[in-house]
């Protein structure tokens, strides 16, 4: 479980924030935080803190000086920006201190989500330690690129598209129609069709498995798995 410090100064949109954090599975919010000083007494009453969204306009001082004071004190706790302001220059400056994503508001569930699931990617990219050729390196690299969310052609439901993008996202490796099907409980056409959606908007990759026919079989994988 990634365990999440939801930081904004206004305690409404905090709740509305923290309250998507808890729709995407593997995340939970740990605190809200409604000033920079706030934010650095939660940092060091939750040790086991994953990630920061933070905000920039706080009461007190700026997130990115939060951000600052933070890894002057040793923690090392990731943060993704989540705020209204848009100038380049604070954009600049939080990556220059190390933040890994910058999500400008006012934004829908999906923006935010998709973040969220680069972020975890990312995590267990890491997670399998050791050494990286150039290939590896550039997934690192790219696990934090998440594209909008595809516009739903006519005759095309959200549900259903949400159900298939779940199912791949959370495989291990690549699927098939079938298997997507299976998992989803919708049948194998509808499954192909929503499949040749996102590898088409390049949210999913098509991989070839040669069976002893030598006829090949259409697997799918999500487009930030290696």
């Amino acid at each position: 479980m990634i365990e999440v410090l939801v930081v904004d100064d206004d305690i409404r949109v905090a709740r509305v924030n923290a309250a998507y954090v808890e729709k995407v599975p593997g995340f939970h919010v740990a605190g809200e935080a409604h000033s920079a000083a706030e934010a650095l007494r939660q940092l060091e009453a939750l040790p086991h803190l994953d990630l920061v969204l933070m905000d920039h306009y706080l009461p007190d001082d700026t997130g990115l000086s939060v951000v600052q004071e933070m890894r002057r004190r040793g923690h090392e706790t990731d943060v993704i920006m989540v705020t209204a302001a848009r100038d380049v220059s604070t954009v600049q400056a939080a990556m220059r201190q190390g933040a890994l994503q910058y999500l400008v508001k006012p934004f829908a569930f999906a923006g935010l989500r998709s973040k969220l699931e680069a972020y975890a990617e990312l995590r267990r990219t890491l997670d399998g330690g050791g050494e990286a050729e150039q290939a590896e390196v550039d997934r690192i690299f790219g696990a934090l690129s998440s594209g909008p969310e595809p516009e739903l052609p006519k005759g095309h439901s959200p549900t259903t598209a949400e159900l298939v993008r779940r199912a791949l996202v959370n495989a291990e490796g690549p699927l098939s129609a079938q298997e997507i099907a299976e998992r989803t409980g919708v049948s194998r056409q509808t499954a192909q069709r929503y499949l040749k959606l996102l590898e088409r908007t390049g949210r999913a990759r098509l991989t070839l498995k040669y069976g002893d026919a030598g006829r090949p079989e259409h697997r799918y994988v999500w487009a930030t798995r290696p």
